[in-house]
C-alpha cells in the first residue's frame, strides 16, 4: 500500500471556495499510469497534479478525471505553492518539468508568477466553424479562432455580459472534442463587478470531463496574446467569470506568457492507494 499526502488548493484567488481547486500529490517516485489516472477520478477535481520533490527540475504531470493532458496553469500554481508552503518553505522559485517543457513559477510576498509558453492563434472561416460549437454556446460570437497547438477553440463575443449570460449545452459542446472551447469578451473598468479588467473568458472542455473549468491558466497562453495584440498592451487583467471565478494578471513577453496569481490551502491529508 502506498500512503501519499494529498493537498488540496484553490488556485487564482484569496479566499478558500474561489478559484479553481486541484489536488497536488507529491510522490516519491512514479507510479503506475493507471494509478495516477484513478486517483485523478477519485478526487474529481478539474485536475490533479502529481510531481516528484527533490529533483531539479522537479517531474510534473496533470490528470483530469478521464486523462492526462499536457499543459495545465491552475494546478501548476497549486504545485509551487504546495512546494514554498509545506514541502520546503523558504523556496522562492521552482522550475518543472512537463510535457509542455520547463516551467518556471516564483514567489513574490504572497503572489505567484508563472512562466508559459505563448500560443498563437487564427481566425477559423465562418463555414469551417463546427455548427455544434455555435449551437453548444447557444450564441453566436463576432469570431471564431482556432489555437496554433491544435488544442482549443476561441468564441470572440462582443461584451463581457454576454459571455457571462451563455447557458451552454455541454452535450453539444463536447461533440466538439478533443478540443475545448473558451468563450472572451471584452471587460472594461466594472465589468461584472470587478474593476479595470481587460477581457473576461470562461473554458469548456465536457471531453475531458470538465464541464466548465473555473479558472484556467493553460487557455491564458492563448487569450493574452489575442487581447495583447488587439488592446495593443503587453500588461493585461483577466477575470474568468465562472460561477467561482477568479483573477489573473498577464505579461506577453513575446514567445512566452507570465501569469500571476494567488491561491490558498483548503485541505491537507493523506490518501491509501493500492
Amino acid at each position: 500500500m502506498h500512503r501519499i499526502p494529498i493537498y488540496q488548493v484553490d488556485a487564482f484567488t484569496g479566499a478558500v471556495f474561489g478559484g479553481n481547486p486541484a489536488a497536488v500529490c507529491p510522490l516519491d517516485e512514479w507510479l503506475p499510469d493507471e494509478t495516477l489516472q484513478a486517483i485523478a477520478a477519485e478526487n474529481n477535481l478539474s485536475e490533479t497534479a502529481f510531481l516528484v520533490p527533490g529533483r531539479d527540475p522537479v517531474p510534473l504531470r496533470w490528470f483530469t478525471p478521464r486523462l492526462e493532458v499536457k499543459l495545465c496553469g491552475h494546478a501548476t500554481l497549486a504545485s509551487a505553492f504546495v512546494l514554498f508552503e509545506f514541502l520546503e518553505p523558504g523556496r522562492e522559485r521552482v522550475s518543472f518539468e512537463t510535457m509542455s517543457g520547463r516551467l518556471s513559477v516564483r514567489r513574490e510576498g504572497d503572489r505567484l508568477s508563472m512562466d508559459f509558453p505563448a500560443i498563437g492563434s487564427a481566425r477559423v472561416a465562418p463555414d469551417d466553424v463546427p455548427a455544434v460549437l455555435i449551437e453548444g454556446l447557444g450564441a453566436e460570437p463576432d469570431e471564431v479562432r482556432f489555437t496554433d497547438d491544435d488544442w482549443n477553440y476561441i468564441a470572440v463575443f462582443a461584451d463581457a455580459d454576454t459571455v457571462t449570460g451563455l447557458r451552454p449545452d455541454f452535450r453539444l459542446i463536447e461533440r466538439v472534442h478533443p478540443h475545448g472551447v473558451a468563450a472572451t469578451g471584452p471587460g472594461g473598468a466594472g465589468a461584472n463587478g470587478v474593476p479595470d479588467i481587460d477581457f473576461v473568458s470562461r473554458y469548456f472542455v465536457p471531453g475531458y470531463g470538465i464541464p466548465e473549468d473555473p479558472v484556467t491558466g493553460s487557455i491564458h497562453c492563448a487569450l493574452a496574446p489575442y487581447w495583447a495584440g488587439r488592446l495593443d498592451r503587453e500588461q493585461l487583467s483577466a477575470h474568468q467569470v465562472s460561477e467561482r471565478g477568479g483573477r489573473l494578471d498577464l505579461v506577453v513577453a513575446g514567445e512566452r506568457v507570465h501569469i500571476e496569481g494567488t491561491a490558498v490551502t483548503y485541505m491537507t491529508g493523506e490518501i491509501v492507494v493500492p
